[in-house]
């Protein structure tokens, strides 16, 4: 018994140490831009490394932006931010790869992290594959990692995606419910959409569980 309360103390005391591994998908859009630099070392006290899955890390971090199809932080942001780094994952869709270096993203980042963090915008079935992928994944690498969902209030998602908005709210709650229904550790919010700091501080919030 002695024994397995030493490690229990040694395992969080390495963790506190070597700070978190967090993985973000959809790590390229706004609230990401808004979320990626609160979890710097500077701001947040930990030696947290974060790592941004995107359909295509060459163009996310290309000098300037080239195309709006797919998500774009830019060089002078990841150089700016040097606890961030992306990797090439498959977005859920197996039919549409468009990233050069997707294979094993699950084992390279999901199995070593504590915390996962789904971003995915957007309200097409993309969402829906994309937040199956990441739980089905996680589920069989790595289910003990804290999962956490973001997802706009019901209020605001009329504001945020006109038109449709009976159709949206399900797929929303379906990607929420896949979580709710295979994992145990997990947080699905709701945020007020133009509230970006009120949003970032409720996700560092929910981070904090994992310390």
């Amino acid at each position: 018994m002695k024994t397995l309360l030493i490690a229990l103390v040694l395992s969080a005391c390495a963790r506190v140490s070597h700070g978190l591994n967090i993985v973000v998908a959809g790590g390229t859009g706004e609230m990401a831009r808004a979320l990626l630099p609160k979890l710097s070392p500077t701001q947040s006290s930990q030696n947290d490394k974060v790592t941004v899955l995107c359909r295509n890390a060459f163009l996310a971090a290309a000098p300037n932006r080239v195309t709006g199809e797919f998500g774009y932080l830019g060089q002078s942001f990841l150089t700016k931010h040097k606890h961030v780094q992306l990797r090439d994952w498959d977005g859920g869709d197996l039919t549409d790869i468009v990233g050069q270096d997707w294979m094993g993203w699950q084992d390279d980042t999901l199995a070593k992290a504590d915390v996962v963090i789904n971003l995915v915008g957007g309200y097409t079935h993309q969402r829906n594959m994309a937040a199956e992928r990441i739980v089905r994944e996680s589920f069989r690498v790595n289910p003990d990692a804290l999962q956490i969902t973001v997802s706009p209030t019901e209020e605001d998602i009329g504001a945020v995606s006109p038109g449709l908005v009976g159709v949206k709210s399900k797929r929303i709650q379906e990607c929420e419910d896949m979580v709710r229904n295979n994992l145990l550790n997990f947080a699905c919010l709701r945020v007020e959409a133009y509230r970006l700091d009120a949003a970032c501080d409720a996700i560092i919030s929910e981070i904090g569980r994992a310390r």
